[in-house]
Order: structure tokens, then sequence, then C-alpha cells
């Protein structure tokens, strides 16, 4: 009784605070936990006519869908593959930059940190037609360059070889700018006292930081990475299927799992199979959070997420 009464009591001073919060938390409820009846989905034969209860209970059949399809292994690695690269390249660089922003002059810090931030805004569907302009095999600036070089003009939707590199770029492009605000306000958050003391002792800049920037920031980025972990399983889908232009030739090397379940879904309209693939997904982003954060702990416990 007296623990509800502290509760209580608690409430009363801040209820103004609890009346702020509620349109988030009904929007969480809405939008986040109350879709997940419609897990249900993924174990059944989907029927408009039926409905979500009425339909027939398939168990796992919907999960057959995936791991059974010829390209199951393709689609896997290449949405491994490249959120590996996605982590550990947007992480290196938007910490070198946020490193070399916290450098410059502040009457120039606007004019780089909009710079840097402005692609995020752009809507894929904006982006791939910015990627059409340049890689547009008659009309492309790319080619037109090539050709006044004396070189001859390339293909590149035609030339799977050429994409992954093409995908790295443009996802850096599009996401290092948010990243590296973060990292940026993470270095603004240290003391500026330990980088005194480092100037006193006589440390160069890139002591400085080697020593002192790069360890106190450490715990932001193993906490983002934990985050970006959970997501290895999940692909950007705009990035993937409007930037390639849903090209055939391209799909070795641009098709992942989200965009093979959407073209499945279009041309075989299977609610259930989605699902399935969905909640997959979700699964073992969970668990690789879990595993990550484990491991961290394990390591250093001080850097972990929980």
């Amino acid at each position: 009784m007296r623990w509800i009464a502290h509760e209580w009591q608690q409430w009363k001073r801040n209820r103004e605070l609890f009346a702020l919060s509620l349109p988030v938390l009904l929007f969480k409820f809405v939008f986040s936990y109350l879709p997940l009846l419609g897990l249900v989905i993924a174990f059944k034969n989907f029927n408009y006519a039926k409905g979500l209860w009425g339909s027939d209970w398939v168990g796992f059949k919907n999960f057959q869908f995936f791991f059974t399809s010829n390209n199951a292994f393709r689609i896997t690695r290449n949405t491994i593959l490249y959120n590996i690269g996605f982590i550990v390249l947007t992480t290196v660089i938007a910490v070198c930059f946020a490193i070399l922003m916290n450098e410059i002059a502040r009457r120039w810090l606007r004019v780089y940190q909009t710079a840097l931030f402005l692609p995020y805004f752009l809507s894929w569907v904006v982006v791939s037609y910015v990627i059409l302009a340049i890689l547009d095999r008659e009309h492309g600036f790319l080619n037109q360059l090539l050709l006044l070089f004396g070189g001859e003009s390339v293909d590149w939707y035609r030339d799977p070889k050429y994409w992954p590199f093409i995908i790295i770029l443009v996802h850096l492009w599009k996401a290092v700018g948010f990243s590296t605000l973060i990292y940026f306000a993470g270095i603004l958050g240290i003391d500026p006292s330990y980088y005194e003391a480092a100037k006193i002792d006589g440390a160069s800049k890139w002591q400085m930081v080697r020593s002192v920037t790069v360890p106190l920031l450490t715990p932001l980025i193993v906490i983002l990475f934990i985050v970006a972990v959970g997501s290895i399983f999940r692909a950007d889908f705009g990035l993937f299927y409007f930037v390639p232009n849903d090209v055939s030739f391209l799909y070795p090397v641009t098709d992942v799992i989200d965009t093979y379940v959407y073209r499945s879904l279009r041309v075989v309209g299977d609610l259930g199979m989605s699902s399935a693939v969905g909640l997959y997904q979700a699964v073992v982003g969970f668990l690789l959070v879990f595993a990550t954060n484990s491991i961290i702990k394990r390591v250093n416990s001080d850097h972990s997420l929980w």
C-alpha cells in the first residue's frame, strides 16, 4: 500500500508531463503494439472472405515459401553483407566526419551540417532520378564524361558488377550526415577539461582524438552498433528497389529479402507468406540484439545497452 501511495503522489506531482506523453503512448500503441495481433496471419492461409480469425491454420507452411526458395541463399547473403558493410562504413566515416567538424571554425559549422544532413531528407524516389541522370546510358552525366575523355559509354543498368559499389556509395551519401550529427553531439558532450588537461601535457590533436575523443565516444558507438545489428536482416526497401529501378539484370547483386517478398506478394498475392518473412526478420533481429549485447557485456559491461 505504501508503494501505491508513493506512485500516486509521483503521478500527481508530474501529471502535466504524463499528459504530454499520452499522444506518443497512444501513437506507439496503435501503430506498434496493436498490429502485433496480425502476426497470426503468418501461420494461416489468409482468406479475405473468412477474415483474420476464420482463415485456415497452416502452421509453418508459410515459412517454407522463403526457406525452400531457390533464391533464399542469394537474397539472404545480399541482405546480410550489405548491412554489415553499411554498419561498418557508416560508423567509421561518420565518426571521422564528426571529429573533423569539431575542429572547424564555428562560423562554417552550419554550412557543413546542412551539406551533410540535406541528403537524409530526400526520398528514395528523388534519389533514384538523380542516379538515373548520372548513369543513364545515352544522356547520363558519367557516360558523357567518359565519351568526352575518349572512353566508351557503359550500360550501368545491365551490368551487375558495378552495383555493389554504387549501392554502398548511395547509402553512404544519404545516411552518413545523420550519423555524423549524432556523433558530433556526443563529442560536444565531452567535458572540455579533458582536452585542456591533454594540452597541458603537450598532446597533439591526433593524440587527443586517439586518447580522449574516441574512448569517450565509444559507449555511444557501441549502443548505435547494437541497435543497427538488430536490423541486419532488414534491408532499406527504397534503396534496393528504386535506385536500381527494379531491373531484373541487377537482381543477383541488388535483390534482398524485402524486395523479393514485395515482388512475390505483388505476383502471388499471398499475405501469409509475406507476414511469415516479416516475423522471421523481426525474431532474428531481436535475437541478434540480445546476442550482440551479451558479447559486448562480457568484454566491457560499461559499454553494453543493459
